[in-house]
């Protein structure tokens, strides 16, 4: 048989008889110390006495108040309050408590071989006898179709390397691994009912909250009632006060004509002058006249409140409908989940978040209180907007201003949801969108695309130079059609705008030197040429309907009239600021009318003509160039950065400028601000630009898509430039 070589850890097993019957047991009388009778007593001599044993001792050998130690027979002087006042054993007492607190430890035998121990093998979980199976054990999986000897011999072999304990010593761990993960799932079933209290107490307090804003409102509603009680009440007793007023007046009139005329009375009494007695007859007739118009009241009592034909029940019960609602949800923060794009710097990132209740369901109404936090790796908040979009969705909007890792914390009722806080990369490459053309003659086909625009429709149209055409294609880059006109023959249109109404496209031809107006079926609507031509290369139309067009034989932009003459001349060829060098395109402003000239850096002029400012050139290259340089390009950099020139340009509603610009070792896309600051830079990672010639942005609000013409790989890109 070969030896068996599994790794045994050995223990130390105390027989619990023999431990209590060494250390826990009175020597004299053989009982087991206790806290009572037995209670250990510690000798001047070291030896342990139960107080039981002592008593009697003392009661019955004790001489001079001495007695002799049971054990070593030493002489015991008896303290003054008797054995009682000797000191206890502390290290028995130390031991019974141990042993109190340790469970009796059960060694389980095999129940064939009595007096042998049970062991178990941590790495296959079984628990063997070594008695039984010979030294060692069989896996559980293993097959019992080869004879015993074989079984056995591979057995050994198989499990060299497992771990065997003694199967007590495993019991006693895995009754500490129950313990253990019986108090970890006490301790979050404690978490979860803090939490659970904690829900309740914020339903107390959001239900006080609402109660009082209910009883708010029905008190001003109450409020509104007794004011308009009080309102229409003030208004019968002003009408009250006026009416009697005026019937007070005409009773005081009455009053004090009836105590005039018995004034009269009592004088004409004793009157014996018949002249006299005549006259007074008379005045009394005349007031008899005006007696009587005092006889009518002169003014009514008719006073009523006439309530309108309204049911007032069915009035205020409509009112008081619109007065708010309960609102309540059903979202479990836990089950709600967050997905976000690929997140670009300087490019808003959209994060949507779906809310779904206890069972699973997605929510379809919005309303609960969502907060997000956006922090970069470096702590600082990034800016970040909340859309409730109705549905049970909301998106988190925002826009990473670097490169880095970045955190989105989104709570539900103060909860975190699922999967958050969720950390995220933002890269700084900005790959395009869509694709759209290679090198040939058909639909997807392109040879030497140099420039483009775009209608208020949002199509695209390309100018496809070396096939003589037109390429008109949607915003998602689908072919929609060509446009075909005698002036694109040639091979030599190097320019394309729309017409002052939107509705044509102007094209200018270096080689024929003519700019020419045509339909988008492609009609020829119009034509001209001027002697002074000598390379027209770009053409834009200001807000005047004036043509402007750039020539690099002249050196400057050419303002034309929408006949044909020429207005004046902006710029110059030379080395001063504001001077062209190479002009490659051309652009105007919708926001204030600025010309905005690619060269050799971008130049700005306003709407008269008058040079503004400069923006980009070498300085900016080495911006985007930085980690380039850093990473060991040194002046080959900045060499490349110098020589480098703008192919094209365009300019958004917003002032925003984009810019292509091509440099010996790489070409790329400048996004500028309206006050000329560098935004960011579009690198086309993993789908590098070769020649950029021409870019075109929407002018539509919602619409951040820059479009841009590679005459290095006969094709147009799109890319998101905010």
């Amino acid at each position: 048989m070969m030896k068996m070589s599994s790794t045994l850890v050995e223990t130390v097993s105390i027989n619990y008889e023999d431990f209590n019957e060494s250390f826990l047991t009175c020597g004299t009388c053989l009982c087991m110390y206790d806290g009572q009778e037995h209670t250990p007593k510690l000798l001047p001599c070291s030896h342990t006495v139960c107080l039981e044993c002592l008593i009697r001792i003392v009661a019955t050998f004790a001489r001079d108040s001495q007695f002799r130690c049971p054990i070593c027979r030493e002489l015991i002087n008896i303290p003054r309050g008797g054995v009682q006042a000797l000191p206890p054993s502390f290290l028995v007492n130390q031991l019974l408590d141990l042993m109190a607190s340790q469970r009796r430890e059960v060694i389980p035998k095999c129940s064939t071989h009595a007096n042998q121990e049970l062991l178990f093998c941590e790495t296959c979980d079984s628990v063997f006898c070594t008695m039984c199976t010979g030294g060692s054990h069989a896996p559980a999986d293993q097959p019992q179709t080869q004879q015993p000897q074989q079984q056995q011999q591979q057995a050994v072999v198989s499990t060299a390397d497992h771990t065997v304990i003694p199967f007590s010593i495993a019991i006693k761990r895995m009754s500490e691994i129950l313990i253990y993960k019986a108090n970890e799932c006490t301790s979050k079933l404690n978490s979860a009912a803090e939490m659970v209290t904690a829900e309740m107490h914020r339903l107390d307090h959001n239900a006080d909250q609402s109660f009082d804003m209910v009883n708010q409102l029905f008190q001003e509603v109450v409020s509104a009632v007794e004011r308009r009680r009080e309102e229409v009440l003030s208004e019968v007793k002003h009408n009250k006060d006026e009416k009697k007023k005026v019937l007070e007046e005409q009773l005081k009139l009455i009053n004090s004509e009836k105590s005039q005329v018995d004034k009269d009375v009592q004088a004409m009494k004793h009157q014996v002058e018949v002249r006299n007695i005549t006259k007074k007859i008379s005045q009394l007739n005349m007031k008899l006249d005006a007696v009587n118009q005092l006889a009518e009241p002169r003014e009514n009592s008719y006073i009523v409140f006439q309530r309108s034909n309204k049911s007032y029940d069915d009035v205020v019960s409509r009112l008081l409908k619109d007065v708010g609602q309960i609102k309540t949800s059903k979202t479990f923060p836990s089950l709600c989940r967050v997905t976000m794009e690929t997140s670009i710097a300087n490019l808003e990132t959209t994060a949507k978040v779906q809310t779904i209740d206890y069972h699973g369901q997605i929510q379809e109404f919005g309303g609960d209180p969502v907060t997000a936090e956006v922090v970069n790796d470096k702590g600082d908040h990034v800016n970040a907007k909340l859309k409730d979009n109705g549905d049970g969705t909301y998106h988190v909007n925002f826009t990473p201003n670097c490169s880095g890792t970045y955190c989105l914390k989104v709570k539900i009722f103060d909860r975190p949801i699922k999967d958050c806080p969720l950390f995220f990369d933002v890269t700084e490459h900005n790959s395009p969108i869509l694709s759209f053309g290679s090198k040939g003659v058909k639909e997807k086909g392109f040879v030497q695309p140099c420039s483009l625009t775009l209608d208020p429709r949002d199509r695209v149209f390309i100018v496809d130079t070396g096939n003589s055409r037109i390429k008109v294609l949607s915003t998602n880059l689908d072919y929609q059609t060509h446009v075909l006109n005698q002036s694109l023959e040639g091979r030599s249109v190097t320019g394309v705008c729309l017409g002052s109404s939107a509705d044509t496209l102007i094209t200018v031809n270096w080689r024929t030197k003519t700019v020419t107006e045509i339909s988008m079926d492609g009609v020829t609507i119009g034509a001209f040429s001027h002697d002074d031509f000598i390379e027209p290369i770009a053409v834009a139309i200001n807000a005047e309907g004036d043509m402007l067009v750039a020539d690099n034989g002249v050196g400057s932009i050419m303002v034309f009239e929408s006949c044909g003459k020429l207005k004046k001349k902006i710029g110059k060829k030379g080395s001063k600021k504001g001077d062209f060098k190479e002009m490659s395109s051309l652009c105007i402003s919708p926001v204030n009318g600025d010309i905005i000239v690619a060269d050799t850096r971008i130049i700005v002029f306003n709407a008269e003509g008058e040079f503004l400012r400069e923006l980009g050139g070498a300085a900016t290259s080495l911006l985007t160039s930085g980690r380039e340089s850093a990473g060991g390009g040194g002046g080959g950099a900045t060499a490349a950065a110098a020589r480098g020139r703008y192919s094209g340009v365009a300019v958004d509603n917003e002032g925003t400028i984009l810019a292509a610009r091509m440099e010996k070792a790489r070409s790329y896309i400048q996004v500028f601000n309206a006050d000329g600051s560098l935004y960011s830079v579009i690198d086309s990672h993993g789908s590098k630009l070769k020649r950029p010639t021409g870019i075109a942005v929407s002018l539509s609000p919602s619409d951040r898509h820059a479009y841009v013409v590679d005459i290095g790989h006969d094709c147009i890109r799109k890319y998101r430039y905010k």
